[in-house]
């Protein structure tokens, strides 16, 4: 039996991914891997992430689209770069972009 990992990254922190040219924040977590088989299987061998860590749910963005991303933690690191994202969703979920970190909508209101 496997022990969940406590997350490095949190809701709404602005990160990278470490191999390849993309950038989003974190709107969720999963403590383990909880997405396809056929999702997993289509990461080549060489590349693909362990499970038994936390997966994030990213509003994503490269240099030509926007886009939902589902990234393992050992694929992320932090982007204290302070470059705006364009991805549309951004701005209905988050506010206040804070040392690379977005404050939920929602917190506000109430």
């Amino acid at each position: 039996m496997s022990m969940v990992r406590a997350a490095r990254f949190q809701i709404g922190q602005v990160v990278r991914h470490r191999l390849y040219p993309f950038r989003g924040v974190i709107f969720d977590v999963d403590p383990a891997f909880s997405n396809t088989e056929e999702w997993y299987s289509s990461i080549p061998a060489e590349v693909r992430p362990n499970k038994d860590q936390p997966f994030y749910h990213l509003l994503a963005e490269n240099a030509d689209t926007e886009y939902i991303a589902y990234v393992s933690e050992q694929n992320l690191v932090p982007d204290n770069s302070d470059e705006p994202l364009r991805h549309p969703q951004v701005s209905e979920l988050f506010e206040d972009l804070c040392d690379g970190v977005f404050r939920y909508r929602f917190l506000q209101e109430h």
